[in-house]
């Protein structure tokens, strides 16, 4: 507090120091309000869209236990190199307080039987509900990835947001609060100096007159 320049510009200086850390805080609070509304809604998916990831990919693995079992690995794998392919994906983003939210639109995962590339003919409905069956699951997990992507970001937006709220609440203001104060405290003993001190000068002003008046 020594370096401090107890003066009136300087105490309303602080002051507006004050308000401004007091608004961005508030702007602060509320940003972090909006993301964690949002954090809160895609989270809620994301739980549904992870459950539902998990009973497909038990599905998955079920159908695949039997079809290898009914007809072999090696049929098995012959479809399924020949049954792989592209998804076409698309990336849109929109803004939350500022984050970029992802959003993932792809073409639908599950193909018809005759669309899968593999030899209908030599295939069976094992190997087709294996297909079927992960197709399925790789749909639902491009919906997890972007949902999870963007629920990291709103995450670590939350968490920075957060600190700053912190260092203003208990930092920044506290201590602008402590200067103004101090400032003040100074500027309001001046004052009071100058009060006593222009009393007894008009006391004495007032003896001297008296003192003078009496010699006459």
């Amino acid at each position: 507090m020594a370096e401090l320049s107890a003066t009136r510009t300087e105490l309303l200086a602080r002051r507006a120091r004050i308000g401004l850390a007091t608004q961005g805080r508030d702007l602060l609070k509320d940003k972090r309000a909006a993301l964690m509304k949002e954090f809160g809604r895609l989270g809620a998916s994301v739980v549904e869209a992870v459950e539902e990831l998990g009973r497909r990919a038990a599905e998955s693995r079920r159908a695949l236990s039997e079809a290898v079992s009914a007809d072999g690995a090696e049929v098995v794998g012959s479809a399924a190199l020949a049954a792989s392919g592209d998804v076409e994906t698309r990336l849109a983003a929109r803004s939350v307080a500022g984050v970029q939210v992802v959003e993932l639109e792809h073409e639908p995962v599950l193909r018809p039987l005759t669309e899968r590339g593999y030899d209908l003919t030599a295939s069976t409905p094992h190997v087709d509900a294996a297909a079927a069956a992960f197709e399925r699951q790789l749909d639902r997990l491009l919906d997890v990835a972007a949902r999870e992507l963007s629920l990291r970001r709103l995450a670590d937006e939350i968490t920075r947001t957060t600190r700053r709220v912190n260092a203003l609440e208990q930092v920044v203001i506290p201590r602008l609060e402590s200067e103004r104060d101090a400032i003040r405290a100074v500027l309001d003993e001046r004052e009071l100096e100058d009060r006593v001190r222009l009393r007894r000068a008009r006391a004495a002003g007032r003896r001297r007159a008296q003192a003078q008046r009496a010699n006459r």
